[in-house]
């Protein structure tokens, strides 16, 4: 295994191609779902340029994009300030096991830390991806006891598709 040599930033508007890729692969990897290219594109230039209350942060090795996530916040009037929601975690399959995704989950609780109005950071995932899960729990992060429920209006995800094609 080749020492790795990673750089986190934040993503700038010509990443848009290789992010909309990545949650393109992401949803099916993770969900068995095929995202509209369309829909993905214009969701992350939104975001790039400015909008959506939301940032992406970027791992590079050695110059090429290997992994991402999205900081979206939510205000909580309860607690004063703004929760971090991390969204988007990909990381390239070549990469993964390295402590990637350590290192990208350490910047972005030292970014959200640095907010003297955030109030915590926290993400919702698969309940079948127990995979996730307990990389989730090793890093810190615990169960809130709060279930994610979700009235669709529109722009609803595509169907999954079952393993083995259509």
């Amino acid at each position: 295994m080749t020492s790795l040599v990673l750089k986190i930033r934040a993503a700038v508007l010509a990443d848009a191609e290789i992010i909309a890729e990545f949650n393109c692969r992401l949803a099916m990897e993770s969900e068995g779902r095929a995202l509209e290219p369309a829909v993905i594109a214009a969701g992350v230039r939104v975001v790039l340029e400015g909008g959506g209350e939301a940032e992406y942060l970027l791992v590079e090795n050695e110059g090429v994009v290997i992994a991402q996530l999205m900081l979206t916040r939510e205000w909580s009037d309860w607690r004063n300030g703004w929760f971090y929601w991390i969204q988007s975690v990909f990381v390239a399959p070549e990469y993964r096991r390295q402590g990637v995704f350590s290192r990208l989950y350490q910047a972005a609780v030292a970014r959200v830390e640095s907010r003297e109005d955030s109030v915590g950071l926290r993400l919702y995932v698969e309940a079948h991806n127990q995979k996730a899960q307990e990389t989730y729990t090793k890093l810190g992060m615990r169960a809130t006891g709060y279930e994610v429920l979700e009235h669709p209006l529109r722009r609803e995800l595509p169907a999954i598709i079952p393993p083995g094609g259509p």
